[in-house]
């Protein structure tokens, strides 16, 4: 098996990491493994169902009225 050495870890992720492993009673290494292989196990959305997922989500939201036209703000900001 190989080994892995990970440098300059965040002392935040670090005890997040740390107090997950205890809560589940495994070592630190063998709880990186384990979400490792979550992370690496878990499909991939490809670029069309992203777009598709973006496109819903923006036809879901309702802007308030009287909300500017964002091109219209850009425009106005390059002319100053």
């Amino acid at each position: 098996m190989a080994t892995l050495h990970i440098r300059n870890v965040p002392d935040e992720l670090y005890l997040r990491l740390k107090e997950s492993a205890e809560t589940k009673r495994r070592s630190l290494s063998a709880e990186v493994v384990v979400l490792l292989n979550e992370a690496m196990a878990s499909p991939k959305p490809s670029q069309a169902e992203l777009l598709e997922r973006l496109r819903r989500l923006r036809s879901s939201v309702v802007l308030p009225p009287n909300v500017p036209d964002s091109a219209v703000l850009l425009r106005e900001d390059r002319e100053r």
